[in-house]
């Protein structure tokens, strides 16, 4: 297969190195010639737009910030549909709305291009190592075309569902971290405010049912005072507002997910976006008189 990747940020520039790595024949656009230098280095061709991507190849990945940078990709002037090939497999593995990933996808269908919604978790650390979860909604055909390609990037690849479902997945992914380090975070700060080493808190929950990979990976972060983004909190303020925002289509209640947007607003509007999730302790502590 002849390969594409379009975006090369923190995760989608591991992420081709990983395929490329497979030995692939891979061809890599983004919008800054500085992200294409690294992968262009280790061997992979360069494409002056989306759509020479598309031209060259069978399928083509998308790692972008949002629902409007999708569209763009994969529909507007320069796109993947205005070059794709009969038979092309578009996989695009941001996180956005559900919604939204069902209707480029009919809109991309129409014009003869498969598409595969497939959002990722296990952050940078797992788009280095090739051990991210891949949740995927779509044709089940493409999906059996593209999963020796996900092995390359993931330790998981599931076909969850038609088109959206990934994204569903998604979601409910973002609700459990999203709570699960504010929780953590809450347990930390309450703690310390108590007197009490939150280090020994952790190493005793650990053993008991409050155990996480949340609490076991995010929490040693937190005491280490690590705040280096790997997700920075900017982006999961983005995908828990697709969570709230899907949940006002459906009428649910989400408490839980609610109050965790509102952290990530809080910590986006405090000057923290560009840190990590986790530094929402930090939040809690300047609003505990730290």
């Amino acid at each position: 297969m002849k390969v594409g990747f379009i975006g090369l940020g923190i995760m989608g520039r591991p992420m081709a190195l990983n395929i490329l790595k497979g030995g692939f024949d891979l061809t890599v656009w983004a919008r800054r010639a500085e992200s294409m230098a690294p992968l262009l280095e280790a061997g992979a061709k360069g494409a002056a737009s989306a759509a020479e991507v598309a031209a060259g190849c069978d399928v083509v990945f998308s790692m972008v910030a949002d629902a409007a940078d999708v569209e763009q990709v994969a529909l507007g002037a320069g796109g993947v549909a205005e070059g794709a090939r009969a038979g092309l497999i578009y996989v695009d593995m941001s996180t956005i709305a559900p919604a939204a990933a069902q209707s480029i996808s009919a809109r991309l269908l129409d014009k003869g291009v498969t598409m595969l919604d497939a959002p990722v978790s296990g952050g940078e650390v797992g788009a280095i190592s090739g051990g991210l979860t891949i949740m995927v909604g779509g044709d089940a055909a493409a999906f059996a075309k593209v999963e020796p390609l996900f092995a390359r990037m993931g330790k998981a690849a599931t076909l969850i569902g038609g088109p959206g479902a990934g994204q569903v997945a998604k979601a409910c992914n973002q609700i459990l971290t999203g709570v699960g380090v504010l929780a953590v975070a809450e347990a930390f700060n309450f703690a310390r405010k108590s007197g009490v080493d939150a280090g020994k808190v952790r190493e005793a929950l650990l053993g008991g049912f409050a155990y996480s990979r949340i609490l076991e990976n995010h929490g040693q972060r937190m005491l280490d005072r690590n705040f280096k983004p790997g997700f920075k909190a900017w982006m999961h303020q983005k995908d828990m507002n697709i969570v709230m925002q899907e949940a006002h289509r459906l009428g649910l209640m989400l408490p839980s997910s609610a109050a965790t947007a509102q952290l990530f607003n809080a910590m986006v509007g405090s000057g923290m976006g560009e840190e990590d999730s986790v530094a929402a302790l930090k939040l809690l502590e300047s609003l505990s008189g730290e």
